[in-house]
C-alpha cells in the first residue's frame, strides 16, 4: 500500500502547478482515468460478449419452452449453449471486478491514520476546503449542510444522481425488452427475472449511498468512475438491441 501511496503523493506533486491545493484529488481523478483505460480492452471485450449473448436470445427462447417444467435441465441447456458458442455469461463483470482494488486501496489509504509506521500525510490533503480523508458526516458536523465542505458534497450528489438517473433511463428502456413474452409467467426463473426487471434500473442510485460513506478520496474514485461507465457504455452498447447489456449497465462502477 506505501508503494501505491507514493505513486498517487508523487503525481499530485507533479499537478501541484496547476491545481495548487487541491493536487492530491486531481490526482486521484487522474488515476481513476487511468485505471479506467487500463480496464477498456475488458470492457470491449464485455460489450462483445453481451451482444453475442443478445444474438442467442431466439435459442434461448426456445430453451425455456422445451424445459419450462425443468429448471435445471433448462440452466444446463443454456450452459451448453454458451459453450458452443464460446459465450461467457461471467464476461460483463470482470471490468468491475477488475476496479476493485484500485478502489479498496484509495479507501485504505484515507482511512488510515498511519503507513508504514508513519504518520499518513496524505489524510492532510483537502479538495477546496473538504479533506480528502473525511466524510459526509465529517462535513456535515463542520458547517452543515450548506458550508464549504457541505456544499462540495451537494455537488458531488448533483453529478452522481445526474449520472444515475442517465443510467436509470437506459436501463430502464433495456429491461422493458428484456420482459418474458407472453405465456412464460411459469418459466423457469420467470419471479426472479420479473422481480430483476422492476429492482435493477435503481441499482444505479446506490452510489449515492457509497459516496457518503466512504471517505473523499474513495468517493472521487466512485464519482469518476461511474461518471466514465456512463459514458463508456453509452458509446460500446449504442448499437445494442432493447433488452440485452442491461444488467451490467445497472451494476458498472
Amino acid at each position: 500500500m506505501s508503494v501505491f501511496a507514493s505513486l498517487v503523493a508523487d503525481l499530485a506533486d507533479l499537478l501541484a502547478p496547476l491545481f495548487h491545493a487541491s493536487a492530491m484529488a486531481a490526482a486521484i481523478v487522474l488515476v481513476t482515468a487511468c485505471v479506467r483505460l487500463l480496464v477498456h480492452p475488458l470492457s470491449r471485450a464485455a460489450a462483445r460478449g453481451q451482444k453475442a449473448r443478445a444474438k442467442l436470445s431466439p435459442q434461448i427462447a426456445e430453451l425455456r419452452k422445451k424445459h419450462a417444467k425443468n429448471p435445471e435441465k433448462f440452466q444446463k441447456a443454456v450452459m451448453e449453449l454458451h459453450r458452443e458458442e464460446q459465450v461467457s455469461p461471467l464476461s460483463g463483470c470482470l471490468p468491475g471486478l477488475f476496479q476493485l482494488p484500485a478502489f479498496f486501496l484509495l479507501y485504505h489509504l484515507f482511512s488510515s491514520s498511519n503507513i508504514g509506521g508513519e504518520a499518513n500525510e496524505l489524510l492532510d490533503h483537502k479538495l477546496f476546503t473538504a479533506p480528502l480523508g473525511g466524510r459526509w458526516a465529517d462535513a456535515l458536523g463542520d458547517g452543515g449542510l450548506f458550508g464549504a465542505s457541505g456544499l462540495l458534497y451537494l455537488a458531488l450528489f448533483a453529478l452522481v444522481a445526474a449520472v444515475a438517473t442517465f443510467n436509470y433511463r437506459r436501463t430502464k428502456r433495456q429491461m422493458a425488452g428484456a420482459a418474458l413474452p407472453t405465456g412464460d409467467a411459469q418459466a423457469p426463473g420467470a419471479g426472479a427475472m420479473a422481480a430483476m426487471t422492476k429492482f435493477m434500473p435503481f441499482m444505479s442510485f446506490m452510489t449515492l449511498f457509497t459516496v457518503a460513506v466512504v471517505p473523499l478520496a474513495a468517493a472521487l474514485y466512485v464519482v469518476t468512475s461511474t461518471t466514465w461507465s456512463a459514458v463508456e457504455r453509452a458509446f460500446l452498447y449504442r448499437d445494442m438491441p432493447t433488452g440485452a447489456g442491461a444488467m451490467g449497465a445497472a451494476t458498472a462502477m
